[in-house]
């Protein structure tokens, strides 16, 4: 299988006037296609329609939360996806400490899903978000740092190399007289040696 968010599959739903339904599935990597039609064996009375509704209308709290409950673990997972990546990816411009801290947070959220309880779920999501935001920071601050480092090499070797031209671009050339000069000190201790 791909990994997480590589596949791209387009669905096709078509209903036509007599209630049958044509589902198409195409991915569109691989060109593969797969189709199922469905069609009504026999039709709902309203006594059946109705009370599918009373039905729907009674469970609709107890959906709602489950409902909760099920968005509320898929972000969970994607949360732990995407950190674990960045971990992997970039682990090496953070410190030993945040990355331990990253992981228990990650141990505790699965511990979570785990116990299923939805309180814990919501608070170790926003531990490990916390943590994860800070992990971001390190990162975009090292590459920043990084950046201006380098920008700031490049800068000084233009400047060292504008320094060593004139207006034209051509090479500056210092003319300088000098003298040498005998130390007469020393003359004098290797007279005495």
């Amino acid at each position: 299988p791909a990994p997480r968010g590589i596949p791209q599959i387009e669905v096709t739903f078509d209903i036509d006037a007599s209630g049958i339904v044509n589902v198409k599935a195409k991915d569109l990597g691989t060109e593969k296609e797969q189709k199922i039609t469905i069609t009504a064996s026999s039709g709902l009375s309203d006594e059946e329609i109705d009370k599918k509704v009373k039905e729907a209308e009674q469970y609709s709290e107890e959906d709602k939360k489950l409902k909760e409950k099920i968005e509320l673990r898929n972000q969970a997972d994607t949360l732990i996806y995407s950190v674990e990546k960045t971990l992997k990816e970039s682990g090496d411009k953070v410190s030993e400490d945040e990355k331990n801290k990253i992981t228990e947070d990650i141990k505790d959220l699965r511990k979570a899903l785990e116990e299923d309880d939805v309180e814990k779920i919501k608070s170790n999501i926003e531990k490990l978000t916390t943590s994860s935001h800070k992990l971001a920071e390190e990162i975009y601050k090292k590459a920043s740092a990084q950046t201006q480092q380098q920008e700031t090499n490049k800068e000084s070797d233009k400047s060292s190399e504008a320094d060593k031209k004139d207006e034209k671009g051509e090479e500056k050339v210092v003319d300088a007289d000098y003298e040498v000069e005998k130390d007469e000190d020393k003359k004098d201790e290797d007279k005495k040696d």
